[in-house]
């Protein structure tokens, strides 16, 4: 169950409010200049951090770093993700400590298998997206803009400390992108670990090399959204494209950083089952056996209400062919009961870690090991 910080509630946008205000972010690099008065909204010079991956060309133009759109915005301009801002040449980050959601979840919602079961996560996110899918669970905050989020500023120091104090034993990055807010995420994760809390990201992994590979020595467990295997949903559907997703994926199988998959099924449009097969071949040769995955069911929102909810028996049998393909820890999501929520020993087959939904129902791990027979199941588990 979540559990609401409630000293930020008067401060919070509610859903109702950014279904009034919010705009959809129009195609392509540059965005359109903010519509209300800066200062009006709290976006003022003095509480603005500058960007951190972005360089300077003529005539005070700037291009993005941070994501692969690599967005190339004039003065008084936005990139597409609506929160970063080129003033007078300088590229700052308009949402960096305004926090537009801050709440305390179970870690298994974000959903993390391998990552210490039973805890529970600080997790925070402010508005914005660097991609625009159709079906996006949380448009309501991914495609809003700062303006639309009148929140006062939290410093990281004081995330880490309502993390600390919720007994939170980690901090989450999620509901919208992280890459957006990258500036605040790395200060946040900084903060937590000089408090011994570790950070986690729940992420669409549209990110540049560079930008990733200095994240990475700050967070100790990363989800990627692998949304579909054919580059004509990430264009047609979420305004992307497949290859740097992979290439995220690629990266953090080689860096050490734990990692865990998603990928939601929508009827009709990503569970084609060749593809599935081709992606989880993909996950085995480039991701290794371990990592684990979760197929994880659609529900009808935002701009594809018109498909139904994903039949269980699409996801058993996505499940299926990820198993045979050789992936070790395959699961099914949103689907409370459902067979494949369990963690399974690899060797004995015994069942090391119950669940049902979020919650833990029994835990037979001892030092990351199975208590059966002794095989090392791989995660983050002390």
């Amino acid at each position: 169950m979540l559990r609401d910080m409630s000293r930020l509630d008067k401060h919070l946008v509610s859903r109702r409010r950014f279904l009034r205000q919010t705009t959809v972010a129009a195609a392509g690099c540059v965005l359109a200049p903010m519509a209300l008065p800066r200062e009006r909204h709290g976006l003022s010079e003095a509480n603005l951090m500058e960007a951190r991956f972005y360089e300077r060309l003529p005539s005070n133009i700037v291009r993005c770093r941070l994501c692969p759109r690599g967005c190339v915005v004039p003065p008084g301009r936005r990139g597409y993700c609506r929160v970063r801002e080129n003033r007078a040449g300088r590229y700052v980050a308009l949402s960096y400590g305004r926090p537009c959601a801050a709440n305390v979840d179970p870690v298994e919602k974000k959903p993390f298998f391998h990552v210490y079961p039973g805890t529970t996560s600080y997790s925070i996110a402010t508005v914005g997206c660097n991609i625009h899918c159709r079906f996006c669970q949380n448009w309501d905050i991914s495609q809003a803009a700062p303006e639309d989020t009148p929140v006062p500023y939290r410093a990281p120091a004081a995330i880490a400390a309502a993390a600390r104090s919720a007994n939170c034993r980690t901090i989450s990055y999620t509901y919208s992108e992280p890459t957006v807010f990258y500036e605040y995420m790395a200060d946040c994760a900084a903060a937590g670990n000089e408090l011994g809390l570790a950070s986690i990201v729940v992420s669409n992994g549209y990110i540049t090399a560079e930008a990733h590979k200095a994240l990475l020595p700050l967070v100790k467990a990363v989800k990627t959204d692998l949304k579909a295997f054919t580059e004509s949903f990430y264009r047609d559907i979420c305004d992307g494209t497949l290859a740097p997703v992979l290439e995220t994926i690629e990266r953090l199988a080689k860096s050490g950083v734990w990692h865990e998959i998603v990928v939601l099924l929508i009827p009709t449009l990503n569970d084609n089952l060749d593809d599935l097969r081709r992606m989880s071949d993909w996950i085995v040769k480039k991701a290794g056996p371990d990592v684990p995955v979760h197929f994880s069911r659609y529900h009808p929102t935002y701009r594809l209400r018109n498909l139904p909810p994903t039949p269980a028996a699409t996801l058993l049998a996505a499940r299926a062919i990820a198993m045979e393909a050789g992936l070790r820890y395959v699961y099914i999501g949103n689907i409370p009961g459902s067979e494949g929520q369990d963690t399974i020993c690899p060797s004995c087959k015994g069942t090391v870690v119950k669940r049902y939904g979020y919650r833990i129902l029994e835990n037979h791990l001892t030092e990351g090991c199975c208590r059966f027979c002794g095989t090392a199941i791989p995660g983050l588990w002390a």
